[in-house]
């Protein structure tokens, strides 16, 4: 390398290099100057392309320096990088011939102590908080005693070992285990997908779907627990149709997802408890109520049945509510009979007026006396009057019919007699009796010429007099005047030299 920048001999032109050599010299001595070193910076821009990797600015207050971090770092990373983060980044200086700069590949990186970590926690739940994941009226109850219960959680851990054990020991139940690793990269990927699978199960499908979920993990460091503050898993959390508790870490430590689910459980061990009550605690319960069901039943009949003897002592004995209708009834008994005979006496009395009044000569004069009321009745009836009453409305109507006709005769008169003024008017007052006053009107085509600059612009004149229309290019042969609407003339081919009337 050092032939590469040697001087040229005196008398010689400098040496000449290409750009790739020239950068490929630069970055060799970058390289070789700089090893392995670890940067403390803070996080600027963050971008994540879709292969993977990961490019970044580390800066300080006064400097920038470009970092990247190839996709097989990044899928390591405890945390995902954001801007503003505080960071320990550890990896080699490089060039990039392809821009002109150098950067850092970095192999290593993590927060720079736990204070970077919480600031960036905080930050994220007032974000959280401020979309109302956390508000206390998306909280779902949690049933009194799922059928199926769901666990989020490794099953190779303890964890999932304690929370069987209570459950068996307080109330058994189905237990569905979604795996997960609980920690890393792969952590908050995992236990979304795990909230958001038995959320889409079927419910009374082959595969029961949970009536309660729990997420579950032992307890840790700040950075073991990070998968459960990512910001998909609480969004996962607080989007559960299912109600959902979350068991992370020990009662001392507290994730994001603690304040997304419904209830919060210190440790694993207490989520099982939250979730089932004690089965032996529920019977003596179930009896304890059936014991108090049956006390308040006997109570109440008995109860009731003082108040219908104290009831009964007040009301009168039968015999002495029934005294005084019996009297009654002997009463009505014995007048009966006589009430019987008085009504036969006054209907038979009735009957013999009526029947006096029938006698054959009363008939006879009833009869005579309809038939003159029926006679005088027909005679009102007779057709003469209603033939006399018809000729009488006939005449009427002619002399009515007649009146009309001669109205609308008048009126017809009049009417012609306007109209013809009208018309003699129209033709005093139109250009055709101006005509034959010896006037002319020149038109072309359709259009009336009243100025010498629009004849001059003419194509085809033609003048009309009384008698016709006369073309002043073409044909002279003269032309019946125009009855009504003013048609188009026909456009003629213009003659030679014919030249013009004005």
């Amino acid at each position: 390398m050092s032939d590469l920048f040697d001087d040229p001999r005196e008398g010689e032109n400098a040496p000449e290099f290409s750009v790739s050599e020239l950068s490929g010299a630069i970055k060799k001595v970058i390289e070789g100057n700089f090893g392995h070193v670890r940067i403390r910076a803070e996080i600027g821009r963050v971008s994540f392309p879709r292969s993977g990797h990961v490019y970044l600015d580390l800066k300080d207050d006064k400097s920038v320096i470009a970092g990247v971090m190839w996709k097989g770092v990044a899928s390591k990373l405890p945390m995902r990088p954001e801007e503003g983060m505080e960071v320990v980044a550890t990896g080699r200086i490089t060039t990039f011939g392809g821009q002109s700069k150098y950067q850092i590949v970095i192999e290593s990186m993590k927060p720079a102590g736990v204070g970077a970590l919480m600031a960036m926690l905080e930050k994220r739940k007032a974000q959280l908080s401020a979309e109302g994941l956390f508000d206390a009226s998306r909280k779902k109850p949690l049933p009194t005693l799922p059928e199926v219960i769901g666990v989020v959680t490794s099953p190779s851990g303890a964890v999932i070992r304690d929370i069987l054990h209570r459950l068996r020991d307080r109330f058994p139940r189905k237990v569905l285990i979604w795996p997960v690793a609980v920690q890393g990269e792969k952590c908050a990927p995992e236990v979304t997908r795990g909230i958001e699978g038995f959320n889409k199960m079927t419910p009374g499908g082959a595969l029961p779907r949970p009536d309660l979920i729990i997420v579950a993990r032992g307890g840790g460091s700040v950075e073991d627990l990070w998968g459960f503050n990512e910001e998909s898993v609480v969004r996962a959390a607080a989007a559960s149709d299912i109600p959902l508790i979350s068991a992370v870490g020990h009662e001392t430590d507290t994730t994001l997802i603690d304040f997304a689910s419904d209830r919060r459980a210190p440790t694993p061990t207490a989520a099982a408890e939250l979730a089932v009550p004690v089965r032996l605690e529920m019977l003596a319960w179930v009896d304890e109520q059936g014991a108090r069901m049956t006390r308040a039943l006997e109570q109440g009949v008995t109860q009731r049945g003082q108040r219908l003897q104290d009831l009964a002592r007040a009301l009168p004995r039968a015999e002495v509510l029934l005294e005084t209708p019996r009297q009654r009834l002997d009463r009505a008994g014995e007048a009966l009979p006589r009430a019987l005979r008085t009504t036969v006496d006054t209907r038979r009395l009735k009957l013999t007026e009526k029947a006096a009044g029938l006698r054959p000569n009363n008939l006879r004069r009833m009869i005579d006396g309809k038939r003159s009321e029926y006679g005088r009745r027909a005679d009102r009836l007779s057709v003469q009057p209603i033939k006399r009453d018809i000729e009488r409305k006939v005449e009427r109507l002619l002399a009515i019919s007649h009146r009309f006709k001669s109205a609308a005769d008048v009126q017809l008169t009049a009417w012609n007699s306007k109209l013809e003024g009208l018309e003699r008017l129209r033709q005093t007052l139109g250009y055709e009796a101006t005509l034959e006053r010896g006037y002319a009107v020149v038109w072309d085509g359709d259009q009336v010429v009243t100025n010498s600059k629009d004849a001059a612009k003419a194509k085809d004149l033609e003048i009309q007099f009384a008698d016709g229309r006369h073309s002043v290019l073409g044909d002279t042969a003269p032309k019946p005047a125009p009855k009504a609407a003013k048609k188009p003339a026909k456009s003629k081919p213009s003659a030679p030299d014919q030249g013009s009337l004005f």
